[in-house]
């Protein structure tokens, strides 16, 4: 498993690691974020998103549990869609939806409070953990595919913003 931990000083460097992400995306991917209320999961996804080129609103998916964004990446359109379960009763209501369908080659799937749909999820490429620590974030992220792998190895990241 690869394993990269940073401490994010601020709100800035939170943003920078999102801009770092998406530098290193590709179609298929799946990213998982974990951590508590106000830890800065949506921050890290709008600033990705808007550093893969959305130049539009990026609103929290917390009440229609999923937004899809269309990217460029290499010259072809990509889906990103990105799920907040955070009101998910039971890991039923995901199957329900018929959001697993979007977990393919083609889309990005970014998932906030992955847990709530624990058992029915597919497995993240990357797992990111974000906490509060101070004024600014302990972040970690670990690959666990191959794809994943590749992605922590393209990212240039320069955490002590």
């Amino acid at each position: 498993m690869q394993h990269i931990t940073a401490h994010l000083k601020d709100e800035a460097g939170t943003l920078a690691l999102g801009a770092a992400l998406a530098r290193a995306l590709v179609p298929g991917l799946t990213i998982y974020l974990h951590g508590d209320l106000g830890t800065g999961k949506t921050a890290l996804t709008r600033a990705l998103l808007h550093a893969a080129g959305h130049t539009g609103h990026v609103k929290s998916p917390t009440y229609t549990l999923a937004e899809p964004y269309t990217i460029q990446l290499h010259d072809i359109d990509v889906d990103v869609i990105h799920f907040d379960l955070y009101r998910m009763i039971s890991a039923d209501d995901f199957l329900d939806a018929g959001f697993r369908e979007y977990f393919n080659s083609r889309n990005i799937c970014i998932v906030e409070w992955p847990e709530k749909a624990d058992g029915v999820l597919p497995p993240a490429d990357i797992d990111v953990f974000l906490t509060v620590a101070g004024a600014g974030r302990e972040v970690e992220l670990a690959a666990h595919s191959d794809q994943g792998f590749q992605c922590l190895d393209r990212l240039k990241f320069a955490p002590n913003l």
